[in-house]
């Protein structure tokens, strides 16, 4: 079974779908291509992670713990659980996680996988930036990942 929540943010209405087993997608309702209205079905699921984006966009979250379901490749799956190490504030680039993956060289496969992430901000994948300190692609749009990284920390910085 599906379940599907929609919760309003600072930055527009957020889409969340998960399955029995956790989120399966979190997502900006610009960018999901679905006719309004959208059907809700809630689950526990669905509802615990609408209150802790909730807590997250007031500032009192810093850390999700929400069961995740996400499909991806192999790759891609090693890639989402890099970002997820990333704490509240920090930022790292392509080259970065590559790098903690033990292929130097994968840095643009890292972006590919980055940008098919389908749980956003769940999955901080707002927190990779260019080498350069310089913002690159976010799926929601550069001007919700510049305000998410000034949410967390106000500045952008490149972690260790």
């Amino acid at each position: 079974m599906k379940y599907r929540q929609i919760i309003p943010t600072p930055l527009g209405t957020l889409i969340i779908d998960a399955s029995a087993l956790g989120l399966t997608h979190v997502w900006f309702s610009d960018m999901a291509n679905i006719e309004i209205p959208i059907v809700e079905n809630p689950s526990t699921i669905t509802q615990r992670a609408a209150e802790q984006l909730t807590a997250y966009f007031s500032g009192s979250l810093v850390t999700f713990d929400v069961p995740l379901a996400p499909v991806g490749t192999d790759f891609q799956q090693r890639v989402w659980a890099q970002l997820q190490t990333l704490a509240f504030g920090q930022t790292c680039s392509y080259g970065d996680i590559a790098e903690r993956l033990g292929q130097p060289t994968a840095s643009r496969a890292v972006g590919m996988a980055n940008s098919k992430n389908p749980l956003g901000i769940i999955v901080p994948c707002h927190r990779v930036i260019g080498k350069n300190k310089h913002l690159t692609g976010y799926a929601g749009g550069l001007d919700k990942k510049a305000w998410l990284l000034a949410h967390e920390n106000g500045e952008f910085r490149l972690a260790n």
